[in-house]
């Protein structure tokens, strides 16, 4: 799919990396990394809730703590707003670093669309967790509810590095909060059986950062056979619309996984809008019937993945701080492209064309048509500012 010189100028090499389902198989990895942490431990994160799965985990982080490991916890300010203050209180009487970014009436640069939308943690500088999913009872496999289905990508390696420079840079106001890992001593000590490229993406419009929406450019423009793409949210725009037509027109098999129970009522009909528009261009629709959708990956070729926390939609694209990992890995691509297919075969339920294009009665049609239009409409105020103020604001 790419160069070889376009794969060298923005992937390190030097990495172990593994899918990861949420629910129990992602809380035990996390669970895992902070008990073994032996240096420090940064997490980010959109929400994190004070249940069961909060407080499980906030236990083990303040062990951490205990064994002299730097605990640092960067918590977007209005996603995680209902923390209570004797949580926090705990949290920071414990010894653990805790900031919020852009807390509500608060901030001094307030852009109302930029929140802080990544799940990211890193351990050491050595191992790393990157995806879309939140610490809450809902990303997890309680006692009696599944998770919703969603995804993670383990990483070891020089990739790991990477985050947690960029964790450190997103939460650190000054020197002496900065944490300081050497690289060499590190991977000398990360035993690597083998060598996946990796590359970091990123998306923050106020930073002039559109990485994740380039990557999924390049994979309509450079896909040679077929593309699945899950989306929880899938609401594109219309550039992104126009580059899913050119490769479809090259003759590209396109499957979209979207959710069939959504957690946002208002965005699946909003979607529901789009079918008859992604059904006449030949693509195939997939309802997750399962449980609640809020995975966001997608697969290229038997060659390229993308996973992260960035949405099909225009509030990641040109609002929220998004961060992703592309995988440029046979191995590592066939079998994610397997593990959707199968939940395409035996979890989904295909939309038909004749269900997309006719089924619907009209005040369905209207509704549909409605709600995309209002959530067009909610992007344009949640990129207004950045129009008139491109600066980057500050954390808190």
């Amino acid at each position: 799919m790419h160069s070889n010189s376009q794969i060298k100028s923005s992937y390190t090499f030097h990495n172990n990396v593994t899918l990861l389902k949420g629910g129990l198989p992602y809380f035990s990895k996390l669970i895992d990394l902070i008990d073994n942490a032996r240096s420090s431990l940064q997490l980010q994160f959109y929400i994190y809730e004070e249940d069961d799965t909060g407080i499980e985990i906030a236990n083990h982080l303040i062990q951490a703590v205990g064994r002299g490991v730097i605990v640092q916890i960067l918590l977007d300010g209005y996603a995680s707003r209902k923390l209570s203050t004797n949580f926090k209180k705990n949290l920071r009487s414990q010894g653990i670093r805790l900031r919020f970014f852009e807390p509500i009436l608060k901030s001094k640069k307030f852009y109302f669309g930029r929140r802080l939308h990544h799940k990211i943690v890193v351990a050491d500088g050595r191992q790393a967790l990157v995806g879309g999913i939140n610490i809450s009872n809902r990303y997890n496999d309680t006692p009696g509810q599944s998770a919703w289905l969603d995804w993670a990508i383990y990483i070891e390696g020089e990739s790991a590095f990477e985050l947690y420079k960029i964790c450190d840079q997103f939460y650190t106001k000054n020197k002496e909060e900065r944490i300081t890992l050497d690289k060499g001593s590190i991977m000398r000590a990360t035993d690597l059986k083998k060598n996946t490229p990796v590359r970091i993406r990123r998306n923050d419009w106020v930073m002039n950062k559109n990485e994740i929406s380039a990557s999924y450019m390049n994979m309509f423009k450079q896909a040679e056979h077929s593309i699945i793409i899950m989306s929880s949210y899938f609401i594109p725009g219309a550039f992104f619309k126009r580059n899913i037509i050119k490769a479809l027109s090259r003759g590209i098999n396109i499957k979209l996984i979207l959710a069939g129970i959504s957690d946002v009522g208002i965005a699946k009909y909003a979607e529901k809008y789009l079918y008859r528009w992604a059904i006449r261009h030949g693509i195939e629709i997939y309802e997750y019937k399962r449980n609640i959708l809020h995975g966001k990956i997608a697969v290229s070729d038997n060659r390229f993945v993308t996973v992260g926390s960035y949405n099909i939609n225009d509030i990641s694209a040109f609002a929220s701080i998004e961060l992703n990992v592309d995988i440029e890995n046979k191995e590592f691509a066939a079998g994610v492209s397997k593990t959707l297919l199968n939940i395409i075969e035996n979890e989904c339920e295909r939309v038909s064309p004749l269900k997309a294009i006719k089924s619907f009665s009209i005040l369905e049609k209207v509704t549909h048509w409605l709600s995309y239009e209002l959530f067009r409409m909610i992007f344009t105020l949640f990129t207004f500012y950045f129009r008139k103020n491109r600066r980057a604001s500050q954390l808190y």
